[in-house]
């Protein structure tokens, strides 16, 4: 089970079922979303293997990030987050083996420290929460074990013991990343503390979510690493000093989606303010989705503007670069007013749970006409009904449960407080932006806006 002791708190009205405020009106509303995950993980990480102490700066405040930080402890790695700007302080003598780190659910902590273990003094023990020791981890344990490190397991999956040498090898690595880019990034992160640096090689026939890739490949270059992108299937590491590094983390645009959807959804307005013209967050990729399903779309200096269209249009989208998007797209490609295909993201079937099965299940569950294809989902317009929704301890399938709930009355999430994961209080944002709306709707009335 989970360490209650890493879990935020959570209100007590949110706890059990959670039944999905309607929107009585157009959703309106300014939305400040905290740091991104994978910013803030990756952050973490590079800071943990530079050559001094480093500052963060807008991380990122929820379960997955707490257990990074609490893994890297666990490693030797000094964290002071007791205030907003978070200093971290690599272990003098390298890293400490000896300990136990529970990753949760996360997949960052699972596929990102491990190869860090890998150059521990000592034996490091994973474990995790029960549903992720469904999730692949075989290709990630055979790549340590070719660059030179020793790991324990019964599967190809949690729990393990990584054996650490400080003395990593490393060298050539052939690896199948088709179940995750996150096998790739864990060992880029690390390679250039390796004696022979990486040069590792996907061998898959399929690369999900390849901005991550890019994402990691320029953090560490951003932190004085040697990492080039040799033709989109192979990355060389070169042995190189990490340099510590002060980091502002940007919003996390993935989250940012399922607030940007309630305008679609609504036939609203959303505003996220602080959105980056430029980015290597996959999850800039709703801007073009959005625009897909009819939604007017407007980038300023105050922030992204959506504005909801009466009649959303089908899409047809090969989701591969974005998959975690894939829920949020589900849930509005429910309601729009042609059918819909989502392709390229069978991998997701081994996130945190199965993802395409799920929302088959859920969205047929109240009404819809959905079924999973090889690589993704076929979506056909149908008129939705209320009723139970389960999230499979999954804070994207909560999204979007919440999200359906808006114009489906009567629709029940079984468990809201997923969502602390990657939001500390998704719960409480919800409500924030209906409440803004009924506000902006009462000032409307009034002639006040």
């Amino acid at each position: 089970m989970p360490d209650e002791a890493l879990a935020l708190p959570r209100r007590a009205a949110d706890e059990g079922p959670w039944p999905a405020p309607i929107a009585t009106e157009p959703v309106h509303a300014t939305i400040v979303v905290p740091g991104s995950k994978s910013e803030t993980n990756r952050a973490l990480v590079l800071a943990a293997l530079s050559d001094g102490p480093s500052r963060i700066t807008g991380g990122l405040e929820a379960r997955d990030t707490r257990l990074m930080r609490e893994g890297l402890r666990t490693l030797g790695v000094t964290i002071d987050d007791s205030t907003d700007d978070w200093l971290v302080t690599p272990p003098d003598g390298g890293f400490r083996g000896g300990g136990t780190i529970d990753c949760g659910l996360a997949g960052t902590v699972m596929r990102f420290l491990p190869p860090i273990a890998a150059l521990a003094d000592g034996p490091t023990h994973f474990v995790g929460d029960p549903e992720a020791e469904k999730r692949p981890m075989g290709p990630l344990l055979d790549a340590l074990y070719d660059m030179g490190a020793e790991v324990s397991t019964d599967t190809d999956s949690l729990p393990f013991t990584v054996h650490g040498r400080p003395d990593l090898p490393g060298g050539p690595i052939r690896i199948d990343a088709s179940g995750s880019s996150q096998f790739v990034s864990g060992l880029l992160l690390m390679g250039a503390r390796c004696a022979r640096g990486l040069d590792v090689e996907h061998i898959g026939e399929t690369l999900p979510s390849r901005p991550h890739i890019d994402m990691t490949v320029a953090m560490l270059n951003e932190h004085g690493g040697r990492a080039f992108d040799e033709g989109g299937t192979r990355w060389r590491i070169e042995p190189s000093r990490i340099v510590a590094l002060d980091s502002v983390i940007e919003p996390d645009l993935t989250n940012a989606a399922v607030f940007l959807a309630a305008a679609v959804m609504t036939v609203g307005s959303v505003t996220v303010p602080g959105w980056p013209f430029e980015t290597n967050q996959p999850g800039d990729r709703i801007r073009q989705i959005l625009t897909d399903f009819g939604a007017e779309i407007r980038l300023d200096s105050d922030g992204l503007h959506v504005t909801g269209t009466m009649h959303p249009r089908g899409v047809d989208l090969d989701l591969s670069d974005a998959s975690e998007l894939t829920p949020v797209v589900a849930a509005l490609a429910a309601i729009a007013h042609q059918s819909s295909t989502i392709r390229g993201v069978g991998h997701i079937r081994g996130h945190e749970t199965d993802r395409l099965a799920a929302l088959e299940a859920e969205l047929n569950g109240l009404g819809s006409a959905t079924h999973q294809t090889e690589d993704g989902l076929s979506i056909a317009p149908r008129m939705l009904h209320g009723g139970d929704w389960h999230t499979y301890a999954d804070h994207r399938m909560a999204h979007a449960g919440a999200l359906i709930g808006l114009i489906v009355d009567d629709v029940t999430l079984d468990d809201v407080t997923c969502t602390s994961k990657t939001l500390p209080d998704f719960p409480g944002m919800w409500r924030m932006m209906l409440e803004q709306s009924a506000v902006w709707s009462e000032q409307n009335v009034n002639g006040e806006a």
